[in-house]
């Protein structure tokens, strides 16, 4: 009779299992979200540097996402976690600013062949091409004053500064396997207008977990096209872009956060800022994860697992910070 019982269940388990939209992934064991590179953090064994990165295991994926500001420190943090790049299923290029790709040649280093996603950008850095119709022609000018001697080819190919690697360059929001989309829109903001960016959108059973590189196109918009796919937004992680913004843009955007788009919980890292972290903490309280350099974020129902939270440590990691303190960075 137990056997029986027990084949019983397994059948039902199985039945919920392929129950599941095949936009979402299946229930997996518990996930997490490794911060690699960023500056601020309280691990001794790590580098803190202007940037971002973070190794992203979920649905049976493991998924780097940008890869800091500087090839060696990048190599230093992976090597201080353990963390074995050549197992990664892709890599993930948020945009096209040092900040996020410097440390891709380590990446390279170790494992050549990988799959990287990243903006398809007219004369980008990963590469891109164009037909030849692109630009306006002269058959009046002689030869030597012609482009291509006035012979161009169909498709022009342009360089990229890793010419090795295994782009994959996407120019519109899509889901690359099933309940993994990258979400990709472009800056309209000064200083960065026409900047394209992706942002990382897992569909998990949870609600979406959605990661983020530095929001230029703005916070609220990748936010809001990720409830395109789920309206649920279990957990946004990653830069905001509000590291020189005004309280009160501060407080629309945290505002929009917590109650329009009813976010879960909050991970803010990178180019959120400082009064940021302050306010998404007051705002959000038991629901605002910490996510300095070296943190592991449980992605799932245990998400509230997460033990640090706030800028401050946890009491036992005051030793931690004197030490830190006592040094000249």
């Amino acid at each position: 009779m137990k056997f029986a019982r027990w084949i019983f269940i397994a059948a039902l388990s199985m039945c919920a299992t392929t129950a599941i939209s095949p936009a979402t992934i299946a229930a997996e064991p518990i996930g997490k979200i490794t911060i690699l590179y960023d500056a601020f953090g309280a691990d001794p064994a790590m580098t803190k540097d202007w940037g971002f990165s973070a190794l992203v295991e979920v649905a049976g994926k493991r998924i780097l996402f940008d890869t800091g500001d500087n090839a060696e420190i990048f190599e230093k943090n992976v090597k201080a976690k353990g963390v074995d790049l050549t197992t990664l299923d892709f890599v993930v290029l948020s945009h096209r600013h040092a900040d996020h790709m410097a440390g891709l040649s380590y990446v390279l280093s170790v494992n050549p062949k990988i799959t990287i996603y990243a903006p398809k950008e007219g004369f980008g850095i990963y590469g891109s091409s164009l037909p030849s119709t692109f630009y306006r022609k002269d058959d009046s000018l002689p030869e030597e004053m012609r482009y291509y001697s006035g012979k161009p080819p169909k498709i022009m190919e342009f360089g990229t500064a890793w010419p090795t690697a295994n782009f994959q360059l996407i120019d519109q929001t899509t889901e690359i396997m099933p309940g993994i989309t990258l979400i990709a829109l472009i800056s309209d903001l000064p200083g960065t207008k026409e900047l394209k960016e992706l942002s990382l959108a897992v569909n998990t059973p949870d609600g979406v977990v959605l990661v983020v590189g530095c929001s230029h196109p703005g916070i609220e918009r990748i936010v809001e096209a990720a409830t395109v796919i789920n309206p649920k937004i279990h957990l946004v992680a990653g830069g905001f872009h509000l590291v020189v913004a005004t309280d009160d843009a501060i407080e629309k955007i945290v505002i929009a956060l917590k109650d329009k788009f009813r976010v879960e919980n909050i991970a803010p890292g990178h180019c959120t800022g400082e009064p940021t972290f302050a306010a998404l903490k007051k705002a959000f309280g038991a629901r605002y994860i910490y996510a300095g350099l070296g943190t592991s974020l449980v992605i799932g129902p245990d998400i509230n697992s997460n033990v640090r939270r706030g800028e401050a440590p946890a009491l036992d990691d005051f030793a931690v910070y004197r030490k830190l303190a006592s040094r000249e960075d």
